[in-house]
């Protein structure tokens, strides 16, 4: 008998060994009770079936393979789509510890400060102590009140531009306008949107605003990074970064000099400090437990800016657009607002809070339209179980607020824009009820929504109060077209153009 080499045996065995490994690790794969998924591709996963409105092509697969909970693959990246407001609670309330963090997206560093802004700051200790600056030092109802000054001024602005205008006006571009105006004076103590430089600015905040909605290839496919690289994407990333950067650190440097040179603490508009001013202010006192450095300050100005601009703008156009879209709620919310104020020129938030028809439009505007129509990801920090599904550590998460908020099982006529339901109802926006999630909810949740809620119903008060509305050139209801585009924020595809009348009243 010849003998067996010994090299042989061994390797024998280890193919032995290899196979009872790969059928153990099969059969507790097969114990897992994994989501249910659509067929995916080799390398792109579902990426095939994804359009350019997310929102959409997420409900689509979720009826026709998924339902409430379903897990699709972006690629390489494990993505849970949420699609009911039981399975959102799960996340956000329930477990919202274990879902508390944000991917860590290459591109994502390179335009957020290196993720410290708050929105996409890891969770812990910086992120709580940076999200309390935002909230004490901006977005709290006193900051609020203290700059009443600032939105009346930019809101007689938008009114006198109306005033003045001959023939249609174009509201999509009026909102953006306003809505940028208001945010830099109280983040940056002045406006940035006349001039050579005005021009300079909207187009590297148009620019951030795309590359940031855009499609990141190298995030999910890895094997596809080539593609960013060749079609310039990487290079565009590059530039709006250092753009921002270079803009940021210009406004730093201003306030630093002006600071230095009268000796005091500066001001912004109005008369009261403007958010730089605090940020500088903390850093130099460094009494709040972290390292408010350089770069952390930009993302704090970053981020109040950003979030406080494009998403604003957005409810304004939807909005108005909705009312013309239905005279009779236009009609019936512009009779409150007039019954409530009784010619008076001075508004005030006492007036605001009895226009509970005016709450419901916007309200029902949200439910239609929200700005981030599938909220900002979050990511799985350990294994665990969603609705009976085991979910797998670092799995993305991606709420659709937009689906949610048309559920037939929750809204009568889900589709159809009626403010009327709210008259009635206890859900509200803040996020206690996840039927409808505009602004996400538990610690990840906006912390701007008062801000956001006191400039959209002031300047819409105002508007409807001092103007009657309607289309261009006799235009009817139906000519309006609610086409979406694509895009970080979901916005109109085509400007809302309407022609304004001075009220006599």
């Amino acid at each position: 008998m010849v003998p067996i080499p010994l090299v042989y045996i061994l390797s024998l065995l280890l193919i032995v060994i290899f196979l009872i490994k790969l059928h153990y690790f099969n059969r507790s794969s097969t114990k897992k009770n994994l989501p249910p998924s659509p067929p995916r591709l080799p390398v792109i996963g579902n990426l095939h079936q994804i359009g350019p409105l997310l929102h959409h092509s997420l409900h689509s697969l979720s009826q026709a393979h998924g339902g409430p909970v379903m897990l699709i693959h972006l690629g390489s990246v494990r993505t849970l789509v949420i699609s009911s407001a039981e399975a959102a609670r799960e996340i956000m309330k329930t477990k919202d510890l274990l879902f508390a963090n944000r991917p860590d997206v290459k591109m994502w560093r390179r335009l957020l400060c290196e993720l410290k802004e708050v929105s996409v700051a890891p969770y812990g200790e910086y992120w709580r102590q940076v999200k309390s600056i935002m909230v004490l030092h901006l977005l709290s109802n006193k900051k609020i009140e203290a700059h009443r000054e600032v939105r009346e001024e930019e809101i007689a602005i938008v009114v006198d531009t109306i005033k003045k205008s001959c023939n249609s006006v174009n509201m999509s571009d009026l909102f953006v306008k306003f809505t940028n105006d208001v945010v830099c004076r109280v983040t940056f103590g002045k406006k940035y949107s006349e001039g050579e430089s005005g021009n300079k600015f909207r187009k590297m905040l148009s620019e951030f605003f795309e590359v940031l909605g855009g499609l990141y290839l190298g995030d999910m496919v890895p094997q596809l990074a080539w593609v960013d690289w060749l079609s310039g994407f990487n290079a565009k990333v590059e530039r709006v970064a250092t753009e921002l950067d270079e803009f940021l650190e210009g406004i730093i440097e201003e306030r630093l000099r002006k600071q230095s040179a009268s000796n005091s603490g500066g001001c912004g508009a109005g008369g009261c400090e403007d958010f730089v001013d605090i940020l500088l202010k903390i850093q130099k006192n460094d009494s709040i437990g972290v390292n408010l450095d350089r770069l952390a300050i930009k993302a704090l100005l970053l981020d109040a800016y950003t979030a406080g601009t494009d998403t604003t703008a957005t409810v304004l156009e939807w909005t108005f657009t909705e009312l013309l879209k239905h005279p009779s709620v236009l009609k019936k919310v512009q009779d409150e607002v007039r019954m409530v104020l009784k010619g008076k020129q001075q508004i005030n938030q006492d007036d605001i809070d009895n226009m509970s028809y005016l709450k419901a439009v916007l309200k029902e505007t949200l439910r239609l339209h929200p700005p981030l129509p599938t909220l900002v990801p979050r990511v799985a920090s350990q294994d665990v179980q969603v609705m009976g599904y085991d979910v797998a550590k670092g799995t993305r998460v991606i709420i659709n607020a937009w689906d949610i908020a048309r559920d037939p099982k929750v809204w009568d006529e889900p589709h159809e824009f009626r403010p009327e339901r709210f008259l009635d109802c206890t859900i509200d926006f803040k996020g206690h009820d996840f039927d409808l999630l505009p602004f996400g909810a538990g610690r990840r949740g906006c912390p701007g929504i008062p801000f956001a809620m006191a400039t959209n119903e002031n300047l819409l008060v105002n508007l409807l109060h001092k103007f009657d509305w309607e289309l261009p050139n006799g235009g009817k209801e139906d000519d309006l077209d609610m086409t979406e585009r694509p895009g970080l924020t979901i916005r109109k595809k085509f400007p809302l153009m309407v022609v304004a009348t001075p009220c006599s009243s």
